[in-house]
């Protein structure tokens, strides 16, 4: 299929916008854009890592306990880690500014 006329490749985009460089998604604080976020339940958790596993944003680690718990510097409240919860363990609530 040919390319549309106008476009270019990301690779002669200027610096400045959006891309800086390779692997810089770190750098980038995510979690601003969200409205909902998740709320694990300890309690009805299994560790399973489901949510570690299928969470698109990588925000996801274990902590000391084995606990999955969502680092909302970069979570975006999407739910996938609500939704596919075998235990209904994590909770969507409106974020507080």
């Amino acid at each position: 299929m040919p390319k549309s006329p106008g476009l270019v490749s990301w690779k002669k985009l200027p610096i400045g916008m959006f891309i800086l460089e390779a692997g810089n998604s770190v750098k980038f604080k995510t979690g601003d854009w969200k409205s909902m976020k998740p709320v694990l339940d300890k309690e009805k958790c299994i560790k399973c890592g489901q949510c570690w596993l299928l969470c698109p944003d990588m925000a996801y680690s274990q902590d000391e306990e084995g606990y999955y718990i969502s680092n909302l510097n970069y979570c975006k409240g999407c739910g996938i880690c609500a939704s596919i919860c075998p235990k209904g363990a994590i909770t969507m609530v409106l974020e507080e500014v």
